[in-house]
Order: structure tokens, then sequence, then C-alpha cells
């Protein structure tokens, strides 16, 4: 089978280079930088293809790999720190910037009939994220595009397909991304598109049935990728070892509990029903730190599938573990920043009597969602936005009490309702509304009010690792914003986010 190994050195976008492969049909692994060239060998790659990362390859330390790998006779594709890493190693220089760039670039190729840039335009804009450049190409390698600020945007060694680009086409804003590593795998590389998600659902039922000897619990929230796991297990195990498991945590959506458990019910499961709604709660009194709320509530939902696991004899945990959510807790295969914890992932306690059951821990949610459908999932249902673990304990700016949750509820129902109404659900990737611990002067009925202020956040994406806000019409936040103020009591003012990740997260905590 043909092969794509990705070197990790950190980026928060590796996994996107896995998932814009996989996307092309061609099966991907990602390794730690770190692994040496005996297992790189063993693995027995197809292409290699180093990542992009944090750091800069004239630090001290800095990732690096053996330089052997460019003599394995297996085409390479390094990626921003990737090209540095080629060109240091093979007797380049790299340099400082004295222009960095970061965001959008105009790309100019110089060699129109690389096939790397075949049947692309001679310009177009690519995502940039570097603060060093190649200052001087090692021998045999020459330039084939440049920008206002490098020129060596890409370059490519003559005498063998060894390439580097100093931009990030794995990124959704680069254009013509996925071509160009179509290009590189194809065109270059010539490996053929003989993978899909059919294959890793079989795969993954397979791997399963031969890992899971005993019972399962599901810990489900409602939300897709915890749902798409239930029943990914349950095709492979049958519904007597499945056990799906929903907690009221006190911090879900207005009726919330009561549609998980209509939708489980249409799906042939025995929904188990635990309210700890008081339990959650009591613990988050006083908590306003945003870490500390997402370990307490990993390690409370833990506690109670714990309790859960011993009456039901089961041995493991399925979570619905996606990897944003990985790579933002912990440095997952590479040395990656860590921007936030994530409750199923660095909120778990580190001793965990249960073994973890994550199938879609390298996957983005569009897979999940592609995995759904060849499992018959309901595309209403699959299509329904992103709800973090933590729910809105995240959503509420510090403090958490009962009364600012039953004001999020009202104003997030008010605003997904509508949503919903004007048909504009299924345009966005996510939307929700914040408590912010701010409040304002107002006026009401001739009277001053001094009341609450809600921010509502709606973003595009396509797999959550970059977003863009949404553009709404303005007279549709303004029908929005009247009626969250004329219907929740306690807020006078409604404000909209119009921040990008990056650099902004999509959730505010």
């Amino acid at each position: 089978m043909e092969k794509v190994l990705i070197l990790d050195f950190g980026s928060q976008y590796t996994q996107l280079i896995a998932r814009r492969i996989r996307e092309l049909s061609v099966y991907s692994e990602i390794y730690p930088c770190t692994a040496g060239i005996d297992k790189i060998t063993e693995y027995a790659p197809s292409v290699i293809i180093l990542s992009g990362g944090p750091s800069s390859v004239m630090e001290e330390g800095a990732p690096t790999i053996d330089k052997k790998i460019f003599s394995l006779n297996v085409p390479v594709l390094g990626i921003c720190y990737g090209l540095h890493l080629m060109s240091h190693l093979l007797g380049g220089k790299v340099t400082p910037s004295n222009n960095r760039e970061y965001g959008r670039a105009l790309l100019q190729v110089t060699d129109t009939k690389d096939p790397l840039f075949k049947g692309l335009p001679s310009s177009f804009n690519v995502w940039m994220s570097h603060g060093d450049r190649a200052e001087k190409l090692p021998d045999g390698f020459k330039s084939i595009a440049i920008t206002d600020s490098i020129p060596y945007g890409a370059i490519r060694d003559t005498n063998s397909k060894i390439y580097g680009v100093q931009f990030h086409p794995e990124v959704y804003h680069t254009e013509h991304g996925s071509k160009i590593l179509s290009n590189f795998l194809f065109n270059i590389a010539g490996l053929s598109a003989s993978w899909n998600m059919a294959d890793f659902l079989q795969t993954s039922i397979k791997k399963y049935q031969a890992q899971i000897k005993g019972n399962v619990i599901c810990g489900v929230s409602g939300g897709v990728d915890s749902t798409v796991a239930a029943v990914l297990l349950k095709e492979a195990l049958g519904p007597d070892r499945v056990f799906p498991i929903f907690v009221n945590n006190g911090v879900l959506r207005k009726n919330e509990a009561e549609d998980v458990h209509g939708f489980f019910k249409k799906m042939g499961f025995n929904l188990i029903y635990k309210n700890e709604e008081d339990l959650f709660l009591d613990r988050l009194r006083g908590v306003s730190d945003p870490e500390k709320k997402r370990k307490i509530i990993g390690h409370t939902f833990i506690d109670v599938f714990q309790a859960a696991a011993t009456k039901l004899d089961a041995q493991f945990l399925a979570q619905g573990t996606l990897y944003p959510d990985v790579i933002e807790s912990v440095s997952f295969k590479g040395p990656s920043a860590k921007i936030k914890t994530h409750h199923n992932v660095g909120g778990l306690p580190e001793k965990l009597n249960l073994k973890l059951v994550e199938p879609f821990r390298e996957l983005f949610k569009d897979e999940v969602r592609a995995l759904g459908r060849e499992l018959n999932i309901s595309e209403e249902f699959l299509m329904r936005h992103p709800f973090p673990g933590p729910g809105l304990a995240v959503r509420v700016l510090g403090d958490i009490t009962r009364e600012r949750l039953d004001i999020l509820r009202e104003v997030d129902h008010i605003f997904i309702s509508m949503l919903k109404e004007f048909n504009l659900y299924s345009k966005i990737w996510q939307a929700f509304a914040v408590w912010l611990p701010v409040n304002s002067v107002g006026v009401m009925g001739d009277s001053r009010t001094y009341e609450s202020v809600v921010a509502l956040r709606a973003v595009t994406s396509v797999d959550g690792m970059t977003a863009d806000w949404f553009a709404f019409e303005h007279d549709f936040l303004a029908k929005v914003s009247n009626r969250i103020i004329n219907e929740v009591k306690g807020v006078n003012r409604v404000v909209y986010d119009v921040s990008s990740k990056p650099p902004a997260t999509i959730e505010w905590e």
C-alpha cells in the first residue's frame, strides 16, 4: 500500500497535512520528528513530508532529523520549517527574515513548467507563518516561486524529487493548496488515489474487534463526534457491549438532555442518563480560570464514568476526541505548543482506571461527518454545530452561577433558533453566545439599567483549525439583538465577535 509519512516538527497544522492527503485518497501517518532512520525505513514510506514548526533551525536544540532521509530515494516535501531544515542540513543558509510574513501573501511562480505548479496560475495567494527565510540554497537546488519578501517561496532539487515550500499548502486559506499537494503526490511522486473513508471504517471495525474484549462505556454529549464514535463501536462490538452514558453536567444548552435522549432512542441505543448537575456546579463554584474549569470538568466526568463502569463491568471508555482538541491541549507527536486544555484530553487525570478508546483522535470534524455517512447517520444530525465538552462553562466567562447559565441558555437558544429560521445555520461552521463578566449602562422604559453584556460568535471553517467570522447582514444582527434584549431578563447589550482564528480561537475560553 502506498503510504505518506509526515514528520512532525510541532506545527499546529501538521494534522491538516495528513487530512489533505487523505482527502486525495492516499493513506498517511504522522511520526514525531524524533523518529529514527531505522523506524522510518521500516515504515517504508512512498513519500516523506517535513511539517512546519514553531522553532528556528538556528536555535540551540532545534528539532532536526537524520540527513540520511534525503538519500532514501523517496520524494520529500518540506513545508515552512521543513524547507528551512532541508536547506540547513543540505548545505544552504537560513537567516532571520527582515520582513516576517504571517497570513496571506502573493506567491509568484517563476518556473511555470515545474510539475509542482502544473495547471495553476502564475500568481496566487498563499498562507505564510514564518520569521526565518532561506538565504542561500544548497547545491543543486533552485527557486521556482517567490514573494515580495522572499526569493525562495518554493524550491526544488534539480537532481531528485526533493521540494520545499515556504508557505502552508495544507491550510484552507492557501489558494490551490490541495492542487499543489496533488501535483506533488501524483505528478512528482507518481502515487495513485486508492484510499477512502470506507477503508477507514472497515479498518477501525477490525481493529476494535481485535483490541476490545470487554464492555465499553461511551461518554456521549449529543454532539457529532461522541455519537459517531458510539455508533462505530456498536457496529464493531454489537449493542450488548456498548453502553452510551449521557451526563447532565449542569452546563448544557436549553433542552439538550431531552433532545439527546430522543436521538439515541431512534438509533436503537439504551441510553444511560446521569443527572449530576449539582455535583459539577458545586465543584465549579468560584472557579474563574478556564484551565481549571476544563480540568475540574474532565476529572468529574471520569469520576462519574468510573462509577458507572464498575456497575456495568466495563474496562473501556470511548470518547469522541478530535485532533483539534488534541493539538490545542498537548504536544501531539512533535514539539507543538499548548494553546488550551480540552476536558477530554489534558483535563483527564493521570491515573485512569479505564482504557481509553478514541477512534477519531487523528481526525477532523468533517472526516467524522464523512464516517457518519458511511454509518447511515442522518445528515440533519451530522451537520449539527460543534459544542465543547465543557459546555457553557467555557462560555460563561468568570465565575459560573446558575443565574448566568440560565441567561446564557436563553440567549443562545434565541440566536440558534433565528439562524435556522433565516436558513443561515447550515452556512456556518459554529455559532454560539458568550456571557461576559461586564455590566453596561442601558435605558429601558425610561429607567436606567446596569445589566449583563453578551457576545455572539459565528464562524466559517472547514476543519476548525482556521476560521473566519461570518459576515451577517446588519438587519439580521439587529433582529437578533432586539429579541435577546427584549426577551432575556438581565441583558441590556449584545455585541458581535469579528475575530478570526488565528489569532483568536473559536471559543473564548
